[in-house]
Protein backbone atom coordinates (compact mmCIF):
# COMPACT_ATOMS: atom_id res chain seq x y z
CA UNK A 1 0.00 0.00 0.00
CA UNK A 2 0.92 3.69 -0.32
CA UNK A 3 0.95 5.99 1.93
CA UNK A 4 -1.49 9.27 0.32
CA UNK A 5 -1.98 12.17 1.51
CA UNK A 6 -5.91 10.36 2.37
CA UNK A 7 -3.85 8.66 5.05
CA UNK A 8 -2.13 11.41 6.05
CA UNK A 9 -5.04 13.84 6.73
CA UNK A 10 -6.48 10.80 8.28
CA UNK A 11 -3.36 10.47 11.02
CA UNK A 12 -3.66 14.04 11.54
CA UNK A 13 -7.20 14.08 12.85
CA UNK A 14 -7.04 10.52 14.55
CA UNK A 15 -3.82 12.29 16.66
CA UNK A 16 -5.43 15.48 17.05
CA UNK A 17 -8.66 13.55 18.98
CA UNK A 18 -6.43 11.45 21.07
CA UNK A 19 -4.47 14.77 22.37
CA UNK A 20 -7.84 16.02 23.22
CA UNK A 21 -8.79 13.56 25.01
CA UNK A 22 -5.29 13.00 26.68
CA UNK A 23 -5.15 16.50 27.25
CA UNK A 24 -8.81 16.05 29.10
CA UNK A 25 -7.24 12.98 31.60
CA UNK A 26 -4.34 15.35 32.19
CA UNK A 27 -1.80 12.19 31.07
CA UNK A 28 1.03 13.49 28.41
CA UNK A 29 0.70 10.20 25.61
CA UNK A 30 3.12 9.44 22.55
CA UNK A 31 0.63 9.30 19.77
CA UNK A 32 1.90 7.32 16.23
CA UNK A 33 -0.34 6.47 13.40
CA UNK A 34 1.31 3.43 11.17
CA UNK A 35 0.25 2.41 7.32
CA UNK A 36 -0.64 -1.11 6.65
CA UNK A 37 2.84 -1.84 6.48
CA UNK A 38 4.27 -0.83 10.07
CA UNK A 39 5.84 2.70 8.64
CA UNK A 40 5.50 5.68 10.53
CA UNK A 41 2.79 8.06 8.80
CA UNK A 42 2.50 10.55 12.09
CA UNK A 43 4.09 10.88 15.33
CA UNK A 44 3.05 12.99 18.10
CA UNK A 45 4.96 13.13 21.75
CA UNK A 46 3.01 15.83 23.74
CA UNK A 47 5.77 17.48 25.98
CA UNK A 48 6.26 15.56 29.53
CA UNK A 49 5.51 12.29 27.96
CA UNK A 50 7.17 9.24 28.75
CA UNK A 51 10.78 8.59 27.51
CA UNK A 52 10.17 5.29 27.25
CA UNK A 53 6.39 5.57 25.42
CA UNK A 54 7.98 6.98 22.30
CA UNK A 55 9.08 3.07 21.49
CA UNK A 56 5.98 1.73 22.80
CA UNK A 57 3.48 3.76 21.31
CA UNK A 58 5.69 2.92 17.78
CA UNK A 59 5.62 -0.79 18.47
CA UNK A 60 1.91 -1.26 19.80
CA UNK A 61 0.98 0.23 15.96
CA UNK A 62 3.04 -1.87 14.70
CA UNK A 63 1.90 -4.83 16.60
CA UNK A 64 -1.70 -3.77 15.49
CA UNK A 65 -1.14 -4.55 11.81
CA UNK A 66 1.85 -7.08 11.83
CA UNK A 67 -0.99 -9.06 13.55
CA UNK A 68 -3.70 -8.12 12.25
CA UNK A 69 -5.77 -7.56 15.51
CA UNK A 70 -5.83 -4.69 18.75
CA UNK A 71 -2.66 -5.56 21.28
CA UNK A 72 -5.34 -5.98 23.78
CA UNK A 73 -6.26 -9.31 22.53
CA UNK A 74 -2.78 -10.06 22.53
CA UNK A 75 -2.95 -10.17 26.14
CA UNK A 76 -3.96 -13.55 27.00
CA UNK A 77 -2.91 -15.05 23.72
CA UNK A 78 0.35 -14.26 24.32
CA UNK A 79 0.72 -15.34 28.36
CA UNK A 80 2.19 -18.58 29.03
CA UNK A 81 -0.33 -20.79 28.78
CA UNK A 82 -1.97 -18.86 25.30
CA UNK A 83 -1.43 -20.01 21.54
CA UNK A 84 0.88 -16.98 21.16
CA UNK A 85 3.19 -17.35 24.40
CA UNK A 86 6.82 -16.12 23.15
CA UNK A 87 5.30 -13.75 20.74
CA UNK A 88 6.68 -10.41 22.63
CA UNK A 89 10.15 -11.98 21.26
CA UNK A 90 9.80 -12.01 17.74
CA UNK A 91 10.23 -9.65 15.28
CA UNK A 92 13.37 -8.35 17.21
CA UNK A 93 10.86 -7.57 20.48
CA UNK A 94 8.38 -5.24 18.43
CA UNK A 95 5.39 -7.44 19.42
CA UNK A 96 3.53 -5.55 22.56
CA UNK A 97 1.20 -7.79 24.07
CA UNK A 98 -1.12 -4.84 26.75
CA UNK A 99 -3.56 -2.41 25.51
CA UNK A 100 -3.51 0.89 23.29
CA UNK A 101 -3.13 -0.72 20.21
CA UNK A 102 -5.51 -0.68 17.02
CA UNK A 103 -5.71 -1.92 13.78
CA UNK A 104 -7.31 0.55 11.39
CA UNK A 105 -9.70 -0.45 9.43
CA UNK A 106 -11.62 0.85 5.81
CA UNK A 107 -13.60 -1.16 4.03
CA UNK A 108 -13.17 -4.62 6.03
CA UNK A 109 -9.77 -3.85 4.82
CA UNK A 110 -6.76 -2.87 7.57
CA UNK A 111 -5.27 0.32 6.70
CA UNK A 112 -3.07 1.37 9.05
CA UNK A 113 -2.58 0.95 12.86
CA UNK A 114 -2.52 3.69 15.90
CA UNK A 115 -0.33 3.22 18.94
CA UNK A 116 -0.50 5.35 22.09
CA UNK A 117 1.40 5.55 25.17
CA UNK A 118 1.90 7.26 28.14
CA UNK A 119 -0.52 6.43 30.91
CA UNK A 120 -2.21 2.55 32.03
CA UNK A 121 -3.31 0.32 29.79
CA UNK A 122 -6.91 1.81 30.52
CA UNK A 123 -5.46 5.08 29.83
CA UNK A 124 -3.69 3.92 26.81
CA UNK A 125 -7.06 2.56 25.34
CA UNK A 126 -9.53 5.16 25.75
CA UNK A 127 -6.69 7.83 24.02
CA UNK A 128 -6.17 5.56 20.94
CA UNK A 129 -10.18 4.99 20.95
CA UNK A 130 -11.03 8.60 20.52
CA UNK A 131 -8.08 8.85 17.84
CA UNK A 132 -10.35 5.64 16.04
CA UNK A 133 -13.70 7.78 16.76
CA UNK A 134 -12.65 10.60 14.90
CA UNK A 135 -13.02 8.68 11.77
CA UNK A 136 -16.83 7.88 12.49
Amino acid sequence: MTTTGKLLDMAKKMAEAAAVKAIEIDVPMVIVICDANGNTVLYNRMEDSLLASMSIATNKAYTAVALKMSTDTLTDLAKESGQLFGITSCDNGRMVAFGGGFPIIENGKIIAGIGVSGGSVAEDMSVAQAGLDALK
